[in-house]
Formats: structure tokens, sequence, C-alpha cells
């Protein structure tokens, strides 16, 4: 038995998370769900998109699964996200982009790990306003969170059989902030037999979307990470097959790439596959792998029948994509 907390959002966060639960329980993994919800839904209510029953959980059970949360606009909260982040020192950003069966994109072949660190750089949030018409924002970068996000990227790129790391600054520019976060990376890299490229931000870039099979792990400060991990999804046919997950010391939160769309919510029309490979991911990091490869294959089986949602071009439902995968296990 499995204790994983389950973090159900808003806007189309509940039914993805419904259509990933049934295909979970379908595979027979034992998992006790403490449900949790959070986003703009619960603001009301508790006065918090955040509230601290959420992150006690998430403490109890060490593993999360989260769905979309949609953070109000110039209501003065907190991103969730930033939020989770920073309560559980989740470091480590990791989204592996890869090309699904069947998907129709620009470029065929791409296996790209973004690694992102995760807790500093411009993203601490340390702004302040000089006066009506300035206002600054520091980006800062530490040593210490610099090695472990190195460490992490090249621990993943030995356990995952990858080829070489590359990391990506602006230290031509940023000097000291960037410059720190480059000799951090070199100074690990030390320690493993695997070799270690450098690239600009703005070249890798424009190197991405010429070649993007040039690329193997990618290691970025956060903001940069940010930005290249949402082209890499790009290149796979977008944020609805976008998976995610950020990984600490103690505890991991697994959650799609893409935004709460509430445009289409409670629709039936949202595609749960980011969710779904974002919790394939989780399996696999809590020991049930065969489980998870599994599911994934199930996926690709349905994908490859052109079973799919209005996003990749199919007229699925949501539910009914479930369904499918379900009925393939």
């Amino acid at each position: 038995m499995h204790n994983i907390t389950l973090i159900k959002g808003d806007g189309i966060g509940p039914e993805i998370s419904d259509a990933v639960l049934q295909i979970i329980k379908a595979v027979g993994v034992d998992i006790n769900w403490d449900i949790q919800t959070a986003g703009a839904d619960v603001i009301e209510a508790e006065g918090v998109p955040l509230p601290q029953r959420v992150i006690d959980s998430v403490k109890k059970n060490k593993i999360a699964l989260k769905s979309p949360v949609t953070t109000p606009i110039g209501k003065g909260f907190r991103s969730v996200n930033v939020q989770l982040r920073k309560e559980l020192d989740l470091y480590a950003n990791l989204r592996p982009c890869y090309n699904l069966p069947n998907v129709k994109t620009r470029y065929e072949g791409v296996d790209i790990v973004v690694v992102r660190e995760n807790t500093e750089d411009l993203y601490a949030g340390i702004e302040r306003q000089i006066d009506n018409d300035t206002a600054e924002s520091i980006k800062r970068i530490t040593r210490s969170a610099s090695e472990r996000i190195a460490k992490f990227a090249f621990d993943y790129a030995v356990n995952n059989n990858r080829e070489f790391v590359t990391v990506v600054t602006k230290a031509n520019i940023c000097k000291l902030s960037d410059g720190l976060f480059l000799d951090s990376a070199r100074k690990i890299g030390e320690n493993y037999d695997l070799p270690l490229k450098e690239i600009l931000v703005d070249n890798c870039c424009m190197q991405i979307v010429q070649n993007p099979n040039q690329f193997d792990v990618l290691l970025l400060p956060n903001l940069y990470g940010d930005i290249v991990s949402d082209l890499c999804a790009g290149l796979i046919g977008g944020l609805g097959v976008a998976q995610g997950a950020n990984i600490g010391k103690d505890y991991a939160v697994f959650e799609p790439v893409h935004g709460s769309a509430p445009d289409i919510a409670g629709q039936n029309k949202a595609n749960p596959t980011a969710m779904l490979m974002s919790a394939i991911e989780m399996l696999s990091y809590i020991g049930e792998k065969d489980a998870g490869q599994r599911i994934k294959n199930a996926l690709f089986e349905t994908l490859n029948a052109d079973i799919k949602t209005a996003d990749l071009g199919g007229n699925i439902t949501c539910s009914g994509f479930a369904d499918a995968i379900i009925s393939r296990l």
C-alpha cells in the first residue's frame, strides 16, 4: 500500500485527476489517496489557494500527484506551484520531453530531458518598488543550490543511460550569477565520466528549434529552465502531452506542465495525457515501474489506434480516452 497525496486543482484539474486515478486503479497498484483540494475554488472558503493542510499532507505522505492549479492574477496570492516548491524544498524540476506515437510534430526522434533549478534565481521573488516609475528584482544564485542541481542532473544522466549534460547560462552577460552556476556545474562534472557541454541560453533556443536531436540532458537555472522546458514541450505536441516532476531530498510532487484551462473546465474535453505521463513517472519513482510501463504501453497503443482528444486532432472525450487506455491494459 502506497500513501500518496492527490492535489485536485481547479479548472480541468478535477476531471483529468479522475481519469488518471481510474487508469491507475485499473492497472492494480494499491494506493491510498489522500485527496486534497487547492486553487481558486478554495479561496472563498479558506482564504488562500494553498491551505496549510495540503502542505501537511504532502509532508506526511512524501509523494504527491498534482493537477493544475490556478493562481489568481492581481489578487496578491503567491503562485501555488512556487509556494509548494519553496515549502517542500523541491529543488529539482524534471521535464522529460520525447515524441509520442501518432502525435504529429515538426520533429521526430526528440528525446530531451530538462533539469531546472527550482528554488532561487529571479523566481525567488526578491523585488522592491524603488519609486512610482522604477522597480527592481534581484537574481540570487548560490553555490550550494547550483551544485546540488548539477549533481541531480548528472546522477539522472548516469542512472538513465544518457550520453552528456549541457549547462545553459548567460554567463557572458550575468558574469557573477550565471558565472557561479556555470562554475558549479563544471566542478560537479569533474566527478562524473560524462561530457559537460556549455551553451548560452539564446543560442540554445535557436539550436533547439533548428535541430533538437543534438541535445540530451539540459541543466539550467530557474528562469531559463522555465522558458526552455516549454519550448521543448512545443517540439513534442504541446503542453497537453508534457509531463513534469518537482523533486527534493524528502518529497516529490508529480504534475503536468500545462495550466488549468478554465475555458474548457467541466466539458469533458481535456487531454489527461500530461498528467498520466507524470503519474507514470511517479509510479517508477515509488518502485512500481512495471505498472507504469503497462500504462505507457496502453497509452501508446491508444494513440497508435488514432484515438485522441481534440487538442491532438481527435474527437474523443477525456473520460472516453481513459476508458480506451483501460481497455488496452
